[in-house]
């Protein structure tokens, strides 16, 4: 398994600016010293390697005592709280804040998305929900009953409001 392939992506996926790294390769030389390109290639190759290791790692190491705290609360499911605390016993509680944000950040993006949840994207007064409800209840009500009450089709309940 690839070291990306934890969040989705392959070493084809990753990189990094070309010409930022060679301007870095260069300054960190003395001035008389010629680096050919290949081995300009070659070092930012290494560059984005170490870099999809160590966030490997750090991954790893988060999931890890993230599954671990969850244990001690003999849950089964790691929540964003066993995260946060795992950040915290492994030492960087300094980013806690900052990650906390970044994900009540992602929640509201969430929100809104076709995945966001059943009701996302509707948007009814509390009367008309009451309203829909009833009838839902009604329609139910006559099939548990047997009789065969034809449904509201959504243009009908859209003329209703």
């Amino acid at each position: 398994m690839e070291p990306m392939d934890i969040v989705g992506k392959s070493k084809e996926d990753v990189s990094l600016p070309k010409a930022t790294m060679c301007k870095i390769i260069k300054e960190m030389l003395p001035p008389d010293v010629r680096v050919a390109r290949d081995a300009q290639d070659l070092l930012v190759e290494c560059c984005v390697a170490t870099y999809m290791f160590v966030l490997s790692e750090f991954i790893n190491l988060i999931s890890s005592e993230s599954n671990e705290v969850c244990s001690r609360e003999e849950k089964r499911t790691i929540a964003p709280e066993h995260v946060l605390k795992a950040l915290e016993v492994l030492g960087f509680g300094d980013y806690i804040e900052e990650v906390y944000a970044a994900y009540e950040q992602h929640k509201l993006e969430t929100l809104d998305s076709p995945r966001g949840g059943k009701w996302s994207g509707v948007e009814m007064t509390e009367e008309e929900a009451l309203v829909e409800q009833q009838r839902m209840f009604a329609e139910a009500r006559a099939r548990m009953n047997g009789a065969n009450i034809p449904k509201q089709s959504d243009s009908d309940r859209s003329m209703d409001r």
